[in-house]
């Protein structure tokens, strides 16, 4: 079994360490300091605190007020109620004025909602954040890259999203690796036959499937892309002339999100076979993720699968 760790503790751990040296700082939560496991957070810093109860619209517009006010806010819930409940306030109070929000997203995709359920799996909200302009978008790997993206986007002007999952989380990278935010990176160079980009916490399923390829005799680079936006077009556009196809692994609808990206960028700049491998137009049942990856077309299997198929259709001339 993958050795596990919190996301939402290293959200929380992170922000005190800013909070301690940051006077600006401070958390906003819609009736979610147990969810968020925020309690160190109010307890060491109660006077930097704010519970707006179940009012994400509420929570959207008071952070928008605090960085308006020169404060650095942060907005933390479930990632489904705040880009879509509050979607026009993110898009109207946050986006349009481009103010210094940053938000957390819990229970990304189908890895973070088997708790409770898929009314609350966010499985829409980066294709939704990806169309407000100046939205920095990060969905980190593993708890470890979660509190340095959280430090990343302190450091940024405006809007910043994180993506974060249930607390039951992969531990991906060891608590050493680097985080560059805006910089996708090379995990595997296994070949240039097939290029795979992956994020979040299905990342464990495209580094197991790259190394079933390489078995196979299928010589696959493996991308992370752990910000969506701004997106490192100079690495994946790179990657993408080596390889000359493409799969895109992701816990998300394939419409929107990381694909979607991955398959615009190509078709303006370097035209591959692009297969996007997500939720395909259906809402996923809730449950324990490995099953839910497996029936939704998302096991080690599809991905090995898809990238034979994007070899194929590669043009050699």
């Amino acid at each position: 079994m993958a050795e596990l760790a919190n996301t939402r503790v290293a959200v929380t751990e992170a922000l005190i360490e800013l909070a301690d040296r940051d006077p600006r700082v401070v958390l906003i939560v819609a009736d979610t300091v147990g969810v968020l496991k925020a309690l160190p957070f109010k307890e060491k810093h109660p006077d930097r605190i704010i519970d707006v109860g179940i009012a994400e619209q509420g929570l959207v517009a008071c952070a928008s007020g605090l960085a308006s006010s020169g404060m650095l806010p942060f907005a933390a819930t479930y990632g489904v109620f705040i880009t879509m409940r509050a979607c026009e306030q993110v898009r109207s109070f946050v986006g349009y004025p481009k103010l210094n929000v940053k938000m957390i997203g819990a229970n990304g995709g189908m890895g973070a909602g088997e708790r409770e359920g898929v009314t609350h799996q966010a499985l829409e909200d980066i294709g939704i954040l990806r169309m407000v302009p100046g939205m920095t978008i990060v969905v980190p790997a593993d708890a470890g890259q979660t509190k340095k993206a959280v430090f990343a986007v302190a450091e940024i002007p405006g809007p910043a999203y994180i993506r974060i999952g249930s607390g039951r989380d992969p531990v991906v990278f060891d608590e050493d690796e680097p985080f560059e935010l805006g910089k996708a990176r090379v995990l595997r160079r296994n070949g240039a036959d097939v290029a795979v980009f992956s994020n979040g916490f299905i990342l464990p399923r495209a580094i197991t499937a790259v190394e079933e390829l390489d078995r196979r005799g299928i010589g696959a680079t493996l991308v992370e892309v752990h910000t969506v936006k701004p997106l490192d077009e100079e690495l994946i556009l790179d990657t993408l002339r080596n390889c000359k196809a493409a799969v895109v692994v992701e816990d998300h609808f394939t419409i929107g999100g990381l694909g979607s990206a991955i398959a615009e960028c190509a078709s303006e700049h370097q035209p591959v076979p692009v297969i996007r491998l997500g939720l395909q137009d259906v809402f996923p049942e809730s449950g324990d993720p490995d099953p839910l990856y497996d029936k939704y077309g998302l096991s080690v299997d599809d991905i090995v699968e898809a990238a034979i198929r994007a070899k194929s259709l590669r043009r050699t001339a």
